[in-house]
């Protein structure tokens, strides 16, 4: 099978080509809107730079490649930022998606779109594929509108993979993390404040790149949640990370979302009930705990 990867940059992204760029039976292409930032890590890697909101250019790129499967990424995920500027959100994560899935459709090439649990309204947690999305910010909103694109794109096989927190390291790049925000701020000795009002499942890169390869490597049809299993508040994930590091807990202040003034609104409880996936994908995501000795083990020096 030959899959197209859009957002190659991204946290989800590298932990898809660190995944998938190995395996004999996949031939990957990479795809990002900037340059390639994993060349020196996968020389032989095929890079093609493509920009989502570009219609001709989607065509162009996926009419030349005809990759049987085409696994987008790419998006503008910063809640705040999207709020802020709400028409370059719309053209990322709803005009792109319209532009991919008309050309997959054309083309007969299977989309698995990345959706969120930020098209929910907060008010129940541990929700099911066939709950009712009620958006409460221009984030949440694009994302519903990109999913219902692609559920009423005619003649279009596709599989959207909704997710929640999700946390890594990345191989090329910097970006923080819950894990590494609360290890880097109390090794410092930095008292840190913790929201404990909002539930949450959150969920390792890698285990998402795994769903999205699982959803993949069926042709999977549906909606289909990927996240961890345990619903967790910030401050419980930020006293694990202490516990974790044998850092201070008492640098851990519990706070409440009012606290803090953000130009979007949240969801206060989502999280994922990931039977679905299970059952039907075989998706076995790692504990919270798992995940923070992963992040360990990749951010730590070894010892010598």
């Amino acid at each position: 099978m030959k899959i197209l990867l859009t957002g190659s940059n991204g946290l989800l992204g590298q932990k898809l080509v660190a995944l998938l760029h190995p395996m004999p039976e996949v031939e990957l292409v990479a795809t990002a809107r900037g340059g390639n930032r994993l060349a020196e890590l996968y020389p032989t890697l095929r890079f093609v730079p493509l920009d989502v909101t570009d219609a001709a250019q989607v065509q162009q790129v996926l009419a030349a490649e005809r990759p049987t499967h085409l696994l987008h990424t790419a998006a503008m995920t910063q809640v705040d930022e999207c709020e802020q500027h709400q028409d370059a959100c719309w053209a990322q994560n709803v005009t792109a998606v319209a532009h991919l899935a008309a050309a997959c459709a054309q083309l007969g090439i299977h989309l698995t779109h990345l959706s969120t649990d930020f098209i929910f309204n907060g008010e129940e947690a541990l929700l099911t594929e066939d709950a009712i999305p009620d958006p409460l910010s221009h984030y949440g909103a694009s994302k519903l509108a990109a999913e219902r694109i692609v559920q009423a794109t005619s003649g279009l096989r596709w599989s959207i993979a909704r997710t929640v927190l999700v946390y890594g390291t990345l191989t090329a790049g910097s970006r923080s993390n819950i894990v590494l925000w609360v290890r880097d701020s109390l090794r410092k000795g930095q008292a840190i404040k913790v929201v404990d009002d909002q539930w949450r499942t959150p969920t390792l890169a890698e285990d998402l790149a795994m769903g999205c390869w699982l959803l993949a490597r069926q042709s999977a049809q549906g909606i289909f949640h990927l996240s961890g299993r345990e619903l967790l508040t910030p401050y419980q994930m930020a006293q694990q990370v202490a516990s974790f590091f044998q850092l201070d807990p008492s640098l851990l202040e519990r706070v409440d979302s009012s606290t803090f003034t953000q130009p979007a609104q949240r969801p206060a409880r989502t999280g994922f009930n990931i039977a679905k996936a299970e059952r039907e994908l075989g998706y076995q995501p790692r504990s919270f705990a798992e995940g923070i000795a992963l992040l360990a083990q990749q951010t730590e020096p070894s010892p010598t």
